[in-house]
């Protein structure tokens, strides 16, 4: 019988891979990522990202996925700690975008490689759609909890674009505005849409 260390080994190198390849996009952005860009940033043989992922691909589509799910976690939590009230889980779920730690440098430059490379590997804009659709479902339960039924689609639609926006914009510049403004502009946009002054 393997003892546990061993046993985790396997796991525990393609984490280490998942994470180079963040680190790789990061610094490189989309053209800068191969398999031996990565095998270099994680210190291991380019053999080892074939032998786990069987090429870059697969292993870029993991990163997407995993860097998604740690944003998604991050969003689920302020939307716990903002207790029951719909506005303010709504509110939470939003404004944490412009929060550590999805408010991040070293992020921007993953997102944007990934972003990148949706229109070059059908893999990582499979990993994109799954993504996207993830994050819009959770704003879709979240204006649900509001009441009134209907389909909230559209609206999640609008809520994803100003957060991309508004993040975006931050990350890259922020002596235009700070996180706090864009919290604000946010909190505006959503009490015109669910007041009704924004619509499909």
């Amino acid at each position: 019988m393997l003892r546990p260390s061993y046993r985790r080994a396997p796991a525990e190198r393609r984490q280490a891979l998942i994470d180079a390849a963040a680190r790789s996009l990061a610094r490189h952005g989309a053209g800068g990522v191969s398999v031996r860009t990565i095998a270099t940033e994680a210190g291991v043989s380019p053999g080892l990202v074939t032998h786990h992922f069987e090429g870059v691909e697969p292993l870029i589509a993991a990163t997407y996925r995993q860097v998604s799910e740690r944003v998604g976690e991050a969003l689920g939590e302020a939307v716990a700690a903002a207790g029951a009230d719909p506005r303010a889980r709504l509110e939470a779920y939003v404004v944490g975008n412009f929060l550590p730690p999805v408010m991040d440098e070293d992020l921007l430059g993953t997102w944007l490689g990934l972003l990148g490379l949706t229109r070059s590997m059908p893999l990582v804009a499979a990993a994109h759609a799954e993504s996207y659709a993830d994050f819009r479902a959770a704003i879709e339960r979240l204006l649900a909890e509001h009441g009134g039924g209907g389909d909230r689609r559209i609206e999640a639609v609008a809520i994803t674009a100003l957060i991309d926006g508004l993040w975006l914009e931050l990350c890259l510049d922020r002596s235009v505005f700070s996180a706090e403004e864009a919290a604000a502009l946010a909190r505006r946009w959503i009490d015109a849409l669910l007041g009704g002054g924004i619509g499909p």
